[in-house]
């Protein structure tokens, strides 16, 4: 190990610039993940405009999340070892000129091709921009500082729909790419200015091996579940598909149990602590996932929004994130984080719950009073849950800790889009008597009895977590009872 006596909490400079470090942070968090979602409502246009269909186009979205799942583990890695902060600012480069080439690109393979690039430049920021806040902040403000990235990483995750109906009804398809062009050169100069150098690095070989299999088992993995859905599951290539990733994430396990130098350090799930809060994010990403794909539907569709209203609709949830995860961040500081993510939890099941019970009639007071219960939820849990995460490792892991919780996070978002069209479609096709890949105009009410199986699905979901974090908050008062004791 490599490193120098000092560090960034003795350093007046740096301690005097960390708020603003945190902004440069959380402007590519924040359009890092925006980029993850906010194409889904802009599917329908990019299909007419390249004149493909949905089923083709879907892969604009799918193809982003999968390079970031892909190598996320193994940027995080590379930030230990060369530095968490040079590989950020490298990252943000990449990212901008990814989302110069979607903006100009013309043709599927262009925008996809495209859509890499600025994956690659979103994953170096997303697996080392945690790490270099637990680095640089206190441990009294840690927990608020990683809510607030947290609270940006759920925001952008989450905004995606709404932000993207408003730049689409008013200036078109390709400024959901273009608006990152100002804010990321903002950003880009801030950074360079505010960022430290690099105090601690790990010397450490790149896992090759590792690398590879983690890749073709997500390739393997994401491409049997989307395909599946057009396919069907029973088709032999996604039988193959679904086989190969697994016996890849197999091999990936047992190549990583012995080398010496593991891209991804098994030994951080030892830690209960750790595991358990990672499971219960990956379990939040997947229900709101669940609701992000189905929601614009159900506002444009059933509720006869325009896209520029249904927009604003969304916009509850992020917004109602904004207020509330700052707070959530800076109490888990003062009284610790399990009750919190408890509370957080225990909203979001009743807001799903509420979801479930829709219908084409509903009032939007009643719709959006439910959206902005499942972003108070989401915010309460959020901050708390990453403090939980980033404070259970040691500084040398904190890349590849952070790397991990973006993966899980991405994982999730895939999950969720992935149940909730598996469950909406097969709804559908039980209800129609034949099978249903799409919207049926002249039918709401399919839509709907889909669209309430996943609700209660998301709920549920919701619910698991919420037991978990129940069972972690009594097993922490009673450590901390013995501890009294002792």
């Amino acid at each position: 190990m490599n490193s120098m006596v000092s560090t960034y909490q003795e350093d007046e400079g740096i301690q005097k610039k960390r708020w603003i470090i945190l902004i440069v942070l959380n402007l590519f968090t924040f359009m890092a993940t925006l980029d993850g979602s906010i194409v889904n409502i802009a599917l329908p246009v990019l299909s007419n405009k390249l004149n493909l269909p949905m089923a083709q186009i879907e892969w604009v979205t799918t193809g982003y999340l999968m390079a970031i799942c892909a190598v996320v583990l193994f940027f995080g890695k590379l930030g230990d070892m060369v530095g968490k902060i040079r590989i950020f600012k490298i990252g943000t480069i990449v990212f901008i000129f990814g989302s110069l080439l979607c903006g100009l690109s013309s043709s599927l393979p262009a925008l996809i091709a495209s859509r890499i690039i600025q994956a690659l430049g979103a994953s170096m920021t997303m697996a080392n921009s945690q790490g270099i806040v637990t680095d640089i902040f206190p441990a009294k403000e840690r927990g608020k500082a990683l809510g607030i990235i947290g609270t940006f990483v759920s925001l952008g995750s989450i905004a995606g729909p709404s932000v993207g109906g408003i730049i689409i009804s008013t200036l078109g398809w390709e400024y959901i790419f273009w608006v990152n062009l100002p804010i990321g050169l903002i950003a880009i100069v801030l950074g360079w200015k505010v960022l430290p150098k690099d105090l601690m690095k790990v010397k450490a070989k790149i896992d090759i091996p590792g690398s590879l299999f983690f890749a073709v088992f997500i390739v393997a993995l994401f491409a049997g579940l989307l395909l599946g859905q057009q396919l069907g599951y029973g088709d032999n290539r996604i039988i193959t598909a679904l086989i190969v990733a697994g016996v890849s994430f197999i091999t990936f396990l047992w190549v990583e149990a012995r080398r010496p130098q593991p891209l991804l350090q098994l030994s951080l799930f030892k830690n209960r602590l750790f595991s358990l809060s990672i499971l219960c994010g990956f379990l939040v990403f997947t229900a709101n996932f669940c609701f992000n794909i189905i929601a614009p539907f159900y506002a444009q569709n059933m509720l006869n929004l325009s896209p520029f209203y249904a927009g604003f609709l969304l916009m509850l949830l992020p917004i109602s994130m904004v207020i509330v995860a700052p707070i959530s961040g800076a109490l888990s500081d003062k009284m610790g984080s399990e009750l919190l993510t408890f509370a957080g939890l225990a909203v979001m099941v009743t807001a799903q719950f509420g979801l479930a019970q829709l219908h084409a009639g509903s009032s939007v007071l009643l719709v959006g009073l439910w959206i902005a219960m499942l972003g108070i939820g989401s915010g309460l849990f959020q901050s708390p849950n990453n403090s939980l995460i980033m404070s259970t490792v040691p500084r040398t892991q904190l890349g590849s800790a952070g790397s991990v919780n973006s993966l899980v996070r991405n994982i999730g978002m895939v999950v969720g889009i992935t149940i909730a069209t598996t469950i909406l479609f097969n709804v559908m096709s039980s209800q129609a008597g034949y099978r249903v890949t799409g919207l049926i105009p002249d039918r709401p009410e399919l839509f709907l009895e889909g669209m309430h199986v996943v609700f209660v699905t998301s709920a549920t979901i919701c619910l698991v977590a919420a037991l978990l974090t129940g069972w972690r908050l009594v097993a922490a008062r009673r450590t901390k009872k013995v501890e009294a004791q002792v």
